[in-house]
């Protein structure tokens, strides 16, 4: 194969793995489904993040109405990771004075995989 030839195949390949490598990264970036799903079920749940006892969330049933309004989450968490630091309770997350919402991680109350899940359907709001 002559250099030309070599030349132009090497700047294909490597325009090619350019070209594609966006959508590589937001399907890496894209939650699992089955994740979001469990999620919207801990969340939903009385027993585990129980998130309707004071928040109004997608299609839940007789959602609450201590907190905020969980919509528009992509808007209001552009990082996500603040969104999971707020739920899970890191000393960084923003605190708002007075809040009755537990530190979920911190205290025990869900795992860390619980609130990813968790933190994974609340950001398809």
């Amino acid at each position: 194969m002559n250099s030309k030839m070599k030349q132009l195949l090497t700047a294909l390949a490597i325009s090619s793995a350019v070209m594609t490598a966006p959508v590589s990264v937001q399907a890496a970036d894209k939650p699992a489904a089955s994740d979001v799903e469990e999620g919207k079920k801990l969340a939903f749940s009385r027993s585990k993040g129980n998130c309707l006892a004071c928040h109004m969330a997608g299609d839940g049933a007789q959602p609450g109405n201590i907190g905020p309004a969980l919509i528009a989450m992509k808007l209001r968490y552009p990082d996500k990771q603040k969104l999971y630091n707020k739920v899970w309770g890191t000393p960084d997350a923003m605190k708002v004075p007075n809040s009755m919402m537990p530190e979920f991680g911190s205290h025990g109350i869900l795992s860390d995989d619980e609130i990813r899940k968790i933190v994974d359907y609340i950001y398809t709001l």
